[in-house]
C-alpha cells in the first residue's frame, strides 16, 4: 500500500453527494483538517455495502479536524477537536 498523505498533513474533504452508500459524514465535507495518523488500508466499506469485494484494499486516515472549522457556532474551548477516520478518496490536499 502506498498511501498519499502522512501524519501532519493538512488535507480536506471532498464536497460531493454521490448516490448510494457513503461512510463519509455529510457534516465533514468540504472541511479542512490534520491527519492525524495512518490506519492501515482496508476494504472498500462503500463497495462492500453491495456485497462487491471493496478491494483494493484503500488507506484509512484519522483525520484531526478543530470543531471550529467543524461547526462555526461551536461555543467550546477553541483547542477542542474531532477526529474522523476517512478513506483516501475522500481526501485532497488542503
Amino acid at each position: 500500500m502506498i498511501a498519499r498523505f502522512a501524519a501532519g498533513d493538512r488535507v480536506a474533504v471532498r464536497h460531493a453527494d454521490p448516490p448510494g452508500h457513503v461512510r463519509t459524514p455529510f457534516y465533514i465535507r468540504g472541511k479542512a483538517g490534520v491527519v492525524e495518523r495512518l490506519c492501515g488500508a482496508f476494504a472498500n466499506p462503500e463497495e462492500l455495502a453491495y456485497g462487491r469485494t471493496g478491494l483494493p484494499a484503500k488507506p484509512l486516515y484519522r483525520v484531526r479536524f478543530a470543531q471550529r472549522e467543524v461547526w462555526p457556532d461551536y461555543a467550546g474551548p477553541t483547542a477542542d477537536t474531532v477526529d474522523i477516520e476517512l478513506y483516501e478518496h475522500w481526501l485532497e490536499p488542503a
